[in-house]
């Protein structure tokens, strides 16, 4: 099953949207890009990107995958990931469909998919990508013909976006998100060691702290840490720094300032590092290019 009725419904919004009045169902968003970009970085909340035109390169720690049109990546984790849009032109600009996952609503269906088949998990990763399956694009396209209906979404939304989940997590790229769904397993811990590390970046870590977070040893929790996010604990919060110090950057704080306000006490490490991730000094990022995103209102 390929991607094309996504495509020109895709279009069609971007294009008609105001005319026709069309309104994209509840969460979902489009992402269009006119061309092609350098090394960017954001914090990816768990959610499921299609990619319907061009073509992009993503990554954590030593985990890099190529998307191109009809691959989906599924994201369980908060990852802070680094991407390029490798292939995208005016003619032909970089496309992609946006839904984010509901943590509430994949909870509300573990009874029910607890004893679906292991075979069906396939790739165990957090950051998994994989060729569109029938089985969840049709109601992915069910979900977006809505935008012609606002009533049908209001009615109809809720039970097909929850076909989505459940399609997702029996999918082939499906497998770490069933995992984050047992209780007490090494995935839900290490989730709850990611949100405090998220909520208390600027802050010195502690490793065995997070451990004790996670109801682990140190040394089996940087294992378990490692396997689920691609990356390690201080890897993952240096990056979540970086991000941050970017978005500052944009923002005309100067570089000195926004490497105290994340964290750090150097600016020359921090440069160091900023430099070592973007390519380029921090100083020469006054201004970020920012994805275009069309989003439900």
């Amino acid at each position: 099953m390929n991607v094309l009725p996504l495509l020109e419904m895709s279009n069609r919004y971007l294009l008609d949207r105001e005319r026709e009045n069309l309104e994209l169902p509840p969460g979902m968003s489009i992402i269009r890009r006119h061309e092609r970009s350098s090394i960017e970085a954001q914090v990816y909340e768990p959610v499921m990107c299609l990619i319907l035109q061009g073509s992009k390169v993503t990554s954590i720690g030593d985990q890099t995958v190529e998307l191109n049109p009809g691959d989906a990546l599924l994201v369980s984790h908060e990852l802070p990931v680094v991407s390029r849009i490798t292939r995208a032109s005016e003619n032909e600009p970089y496309l992609a469909l946006i839904l984010p996952l509901d943590p509430g609503l994949l909870r509300s269906l573990y009874e029910q998919v607890a004893d679906a088949p292991e075979s069906i998990s396939g790739s165990v990763r957090s950051l998994a990508a994989g060729p569109v399956d029938p089985a969840w694009i049709a109601p992915l396209t069910r979900y977006f013909e809505l935008m012609d209906n606002p009533l049908d979404a209001k009615v109809l939304g809720p039970s097909i976006r929850r076909e989505i989940h459940y399609r997702l997590l029996l999918s082939p790229i499906g497998g770490m998100l069933r995992n984050l769904l047992v209780a007490d397993s090494h995935a839900s811990r290490i989730a709850k060691a990611i949100r405090k590390v998220r909520t208390d970046f600027r802050s010195p870590l502690s490793v065995p702290d997070l451990a004790k977070t996670a109801g682990m040893s140190p040394s089996s929790f940087h294992e378990h840490f490692k396997s689920v996010t691609g990356t390690t604990p201080l890897q993952y919060q240096k990056d979540l720094r970086l991000i941050e110090a970017k978005t500052l950057l944009a923002g005309q704080r100067s570089v000195s300032e926004a490497a105290f306000a994340v964290g750090y006490e150097s600016p020359t490490h921090f440069s160091r590092d900023y430099s070592r991730k973007y390519g380029v000094a921090p100083s020469r990022h006054a201004g970020v290019a920012i994805l275009e995103q069309v989003s439900a209102a």
